[in-house]
């Protein structure tokens, strides 16, 4: 989330250092689509089964999902820039030997090597985007979803080119595009601190402990099976050529990228996350019946396929914010504990895919595959309650989001106070003193909510500010205020990619503290973002009892009706 802030500023400015992990992100986002389309030929040339060829899958993901057990310690001890350089050097080398190799055992083989490096870079790149990103982490946010969908809605059609030409070609292009990544990063990236305390490689494994998040986890192994049994098998009873394979998983890859990055936040919002993910999986469930049924008819499948994007999309980002929203544990820790238990579902399925389809016939890994999809909702119902905790801010001693933490001394008097809620951002100290002239004329205590936010896209978590970054922005607004004759308190608002809720909390903490007014500055973020995940500054508008104002360091409140929400969104533009 972004505060509300100052004025918009272009999500592609960025340094050179964002570029490159950004054109990284996009190579590394086409990875798996880019291979569907040439899973069919890679079985005709090389004279294997179909169960044999979805072994590159399993050998990828499997070891993926154990070295994310370990790529947080290894990130610890020698600094995200290294753990990224050498997850961009593996996957080079090993590509490229997947495409030198004449056996299918050998391409297997190297795909493990690549899930090495795919687990080193996956685990860093959002980390490493937001810290080398000018103006606030918003702008970098959008970058990371613009690759993501990027990658994800191209790679199929690369593949399916490439694939064209010879089976091998996907796997040189993979390493050749890697490789300039790979010098671009190396050239542009500045080394990034270390984290102040090394993360135990033994962490994700005692998180685990956790109810909520092995619960979530659970769910995820069993949506990541039925997912990649469709991936790893559709691609042969559509039988089509690479090129057109190429065309059907682009337009899958688009409805991914689409529902992932616009459509799961406005569901969430609306709906909630326990309920959005139930219909996700029962629909999911369906689609993969479908595909069995069907497994005849090409066109069938074709349909179901495409269809089924919407709510892969939808369900690659609910899943890790249910994750996040009910984890006990750092956010690193939380995410490779997560990730371990949704690639070791994804690696098992198409080995286990392979196996019922050359014993029985290919409509039964789907059916299985739609089994799990739906044996995942009651154990997703088994933490509802959790679930339904945190993301209504209550709970008994369980983790809780959004939250609020004081900082400073209390105040020392009853009188409404004035809120002001701001970010990291260059502007914000001018939108305080603002707040605080507000607060002044009308005989006020001023309180600052600083806005702090756990950033959540598709599959990946990162915290965008420390607790200590936060509570040292506090205190400096406390500090510079310090001798204006105003009583004033701090709060640091923490919260899990959901902007929309984060300005409903703060709406509802206002109410408890009989706030006079509520301020807010300009979002950075924009009209299409902010339809995307959700506004603060309207939740905000709309849950508060008291008047929401808009503060700008050289222009005087002003009121925030629906008309001036509408004036301040085309304003953002």
């Amino acid at each position: 989330m972004s505060a509300p802030h100052g004025k918009a500023a272009s999500p592609f400015r960025q340094p050179k250092a964002v570029w490159a992990v950004a054109f990284a992100c996009v190579i590394s986002f086409m990875g798996i689509g880019l291979v569907d389309p040439i899973l069919p030929a890679l079985a005709e040339s090389l004279h294997a089964t179909p169960s044999q060829v979805s072994l590159l899958f399993s050998s990828y993901l499997i070891v993926t999902a154990v070295a994310m057990l370990f790529v947080g310690w290894v990130s610890s001890r020698i600094g995200a820039k290294r753990t990224l350089v050498t997850g961009l050097a593996v996957i080079v080398v090993f590509a490229a030997l997947a495409g030198t190799t004449d056996s299918i055992n050998g391409i297997v083989g190297f795909r493990a090597g690549w899930g090495l490096g795919n687990a080193l870079f996956i685990a860093t790149s959002l980390a490493v985007i937001v810290a080398s990103a000018s103006g606030g982490f918003s702008g970098a946010i959008i970058l990371y979803e613009t690759a993501l969908g990027l990658g994800i809605a191209v790679g199929p059609l690369l593949g399916g080119e490439l694939g064209g030409i010879s089976w091998r070609g996907p796997f040189f292009g993979v390493a050749a595009l890697m490789a300039v990544a790979l010098i671009a990063t190396l050239a542009f990236v500045p080394n990034l601190p270390k984290p102040e305390r090394p993360t135990s490689p033994m962490a994700p494994l005692k998180a685990l402990r956790h109810r909520g998040l092995l619960t979530m986890g659970i769910m995820a192994l069993l949506y990541n099976w039925g997912f990649f049994t469709m991936l790893g098998y559709a691609p042969y009873p559509m039988k089509l050529g690479a090129h057109e394979l190429g065309l059907v998983f682009t337009g899958w890859g688009l409805l991914v990228a689409a529902f992932s990055v616009f459509f799961a936040p406005r569901l969430q919002a609306r709906y909630g996350t326990a309920p959005v993910l139930y219909a996700n999986l029962l629909g999911l469930g369906i689609v993969m019946a479908v595909i069995a049924a069907g497994v005849a008819n090409p066109t069938t499948v074709i349909v179901a396929v495409i269809v089924s994007g919407a709510f892969i999309g939808i369900n690659n980002t609910l899943t890790t914010q249910a994750v996040m929203l009910v984890s006990p544990v750092e956010r690193p820790v939380a995410s490779s504990a997560y990730g371990f238990l949704r690639f070791i579902g994804g690696g098992l399925a198409p080995y286990v895919a392979g196996k019922l389809a050359d014993a029985t016939d290919l409509s039964v890994p789907f059916y299985l595959g739609a089994a799990t999809f739906l044996i995942a909702i009651p154990v997703l119902a088994s933490g509802h309650r959790m679930l339904h905790r945190a993301e209504a801010g209550t709970g008994d001693g369980e983790p809780v989001t959004p939250t609020l933490t004081p900082v400073g001394s209390p105040a020392t008097t009853d009188a409404p106070p004035v809120v002001v809620a701001v970010g990291a951002h260059d502007t914000a100290a001018g939108i305080v003193d603002a707040a605080a002239r507000l607060a002044r004329d009308t005989g006020s205590p001023l309180e600052v909510v600083h806005v702090q936010q756990t950033a959540v896209v598709e599959e990946q978590a990162v915290e965008t500010e420390t607790d200590a970054a936060a509570r040292t922005a506090v205190t400096a607004h406390l500090d510079r205020l310090t001798g204006l004759g105003i009583a004033t308190t701090g709060q640091i608002l923490t919260s899990v990619g959901d902007h929309a809720a984060a300005g409903r909390a703060l709406a509802r903490h206002a109410a408890e503290v009989h706030a006079r007014t509520v301020a807010v500055g300009r979002s950075p973020r924009g009209p299409l973002t902010q339809f995307a995940d959700g506004s603060f500054t309207t939740a905000l508008t709309h849950a508060a009892a008291c008047t929401v104002v808009l503060v700008a360091p050289d222009e005087d409140p002003r009121p925030l009706t629906a008309q001036a929400l509408t004036e301040l969104r085309n304003s953002a533009a």
